[in-house]
């Protein structure tokens, strides 16, 4: 009852952020401060005409700016609580660094070096940068995998519960839901699991801003019972590029400790552009995020329906994505198509598009392709996706035959994790060709991009089907940004003897 009350003190409509914003333009500041550019005045001409003088604007100290020095005003801490009430959390921090580093602050607080994790597989490449970074020991948890369309859903409860048994004294668990593809975790029941063994639950919900505004839409991790969610505002929401959030409930897990990992790996001079982003999406949503998101959710049903009734593509659903086995819930804005049966790549199809309509495609792979809906898109916007698809169905036959990507079985596509990722990734380490990579210790990430899933980590074993994945897949498009060798003619392994 305290903490309703608590909520019900605070006034939705306030803007923390944007309001100090407008207070520090009205006072006309100036300041012999950081930023170098001082308000737009120092700016290269050529950037302020492309940027607008707002950018620069709204580019000041968070501290000895936007609010005095020792922050008195405590113009984020009112923009945090807001937002916190918003989404039914206990506390909420603003980060502008990214979800990337949301993740592994929350990691660095849940288990500390050397102690276990569970974490699903599928997990994105930036919870595997902060396993190497912070030395936690990763037991792994084998997503839902749907063999049929080579696609990976989150792991189960059951898997998690399995997991605690052969592994008591992991510290806590992380899990992915929603996944790029819109498939979400039974986050409740995964959630009972940790919690009956006094155990935390951390969601990447990088996916998800959205959800804790609208009943349609999956379980959001606060109202689930996890303990820590990781939000990407800039990805369904409207934050900035780089805006994110983590929410915090319970006491599992310490707000102090959680702020100061936070603290360790943030920076010392956060953008007060992304602040304002969050926060003005915060009020948006929290006054009107339902009305917007059915209007939303309702186009989506439309143009899922259209993309259907086009010969060669298939839009998965929830019929597709959920069941026993496979995924517990369903987004349906991020709309993903199967375009097998037109018998060319995700990868080639997304090329085309961008030439021939302007059009930049949310996720591809080699046999689909992804449109990503938000609150933000229209009637205009989804007549022009579809007068494109249907372009695109009548040329596919002028588009390459794809190139056969080998994508192994699930069993194969799991690798004997030898060492910790942390060990590997800072060993000494050499480059060797991908025909005589089997059997060696792979020492850096190769993640097919989007969605950002690591194929291979640091400390597993490399073998021949996931290796033969790779190539074929490069051959066919893929993309693979994080490797030494963007080319993978070579591929960086641990230094030494094969394992």
């Amino acid at each position: 009852m305290e903490r309703r009350q608590r909520r019900q003190a605070l006034d939705q409509r306030e803007a923390p952020v944007l309001e100090a914003l407008a207070a520090y333009a009205a006072a006309d500041e100036i300041g012999f401060t950081p930023p170098g550019h001082k308000r737009a005045r120092g700016a290269d001409p050529e950037v302020r005409k492309i940027l607008g003088d707002a950018v620069f604007h709204g580019d000041v100290l968070a501290s000895g700016g936007l609010d005095d020095r020792r922050q008195r005003n405590r113009v984020l801490e009112r923009a945090e609580r807001l937002m916190a009430e918003a989404v039914h959390a206990e506390h909420t921090f603003f980060t502008t660094c990214g979800s990337s580093l949301s993740v592994k602050a929350a990691m660095l607080t849940v288990a500390h070096p050397h102690e276990k994790l569970l974490v699903g597989r599928d997990a994105h490449k930036s919870v595997v940068s902060g396993l190497i970074l912070c030395g936690i020991e990763p037991v792994w948890v084998e997503p839902a995998w749907d063999a049929e369309r080579h696609l990976a859903h989150p792991p189960t409860a059951d898997s998690y519960e399995k997991a605690f048994r052969e592994h008591p004294d992991a510290r806590g668990a992380l899990v992915t839901s929603p996944t790029p593809y819109g498939s979400a975790a039974d986050l409740p029941a995964v959630a009972e699991v940790c919690h009956r063994r006094g155990k935390p639950l951390v969601v990447d919900e990088a996916w998800g801003a959205h959800l804790p505004f609208h009943p349609d839409l999956p379980a959001w991790a606060m109202d689930a019972g996890a303990d820590v969610c990781v939000t990407s505002v800039h990805k369904m929401g409207s934050g900035l590029e780089q805006s994110s959030v983590f929410h915090l409930q319970g006491d599992l897990v310490d707000p102090d400790a959680l702020a100061s990992r936070a603290d360790l790996l943030g920076t010392t001079s956060p953008s007060v552009l992304m602040y304002a982003g969050i926060d003005g999406w915060r009020r948006q949503m929290a006054l009107d995020g339902e009305r917007i998101l059915s209007r939303t959710l309702d186009l989506a049903a439309r143009v899922r329906r259209d993309i259907e009734a086009i010969e060669g593509l298939h839009v998965h659903d929830a019929a597709d994505f959920c069941g026993p086995g496979l995924a517990a819930e369903f987004d349906p804005l991020p709309v993903v198509m199967d375009i097998a049966d037109l018998d060319i790549s995700g990868y080639d199809a997304a090329d085309w598009l961008r030439e021939h309509h302007r059009i930049d495609m949310h996720l591809f792979d080699h046999r689909r392709i992804s449109a990503q809906l938000t609150h933000a898109d229209d009637e205009d916007t989804t007549g022009i996706l579809l007068t494109a698809l249907r372009d695109l169905v009548r040329h596919a036959q002028d588009l390459r035959p794809p190139p056969r990507v080998e994508v192994p079985d699930p069993a194969a596509l799991r690798m004997e994790q030898a060492c910790l990722p942390r060990d590997a990734f800072f060993a000494a380490t050499e480059d060797v060709p991908l025909e005589k990579a089997a059997g060696r210790v792979a020492a850096e990430m190769v993640t097919p991009y989007p969605p950002g899933i690591p194929a291979v980590l640091p400390g597993e074993v490399l073998t021949e089907p996931v290796l033969r994945y790779l190539r074929s897949g490069v051959d066919a498009g893929m993309n693979i940004p994080d490797t030494a060798d963007g080319a993978l003619r070579t591929i960086r392994v641990s230094a030494g003897d094969p394992a």
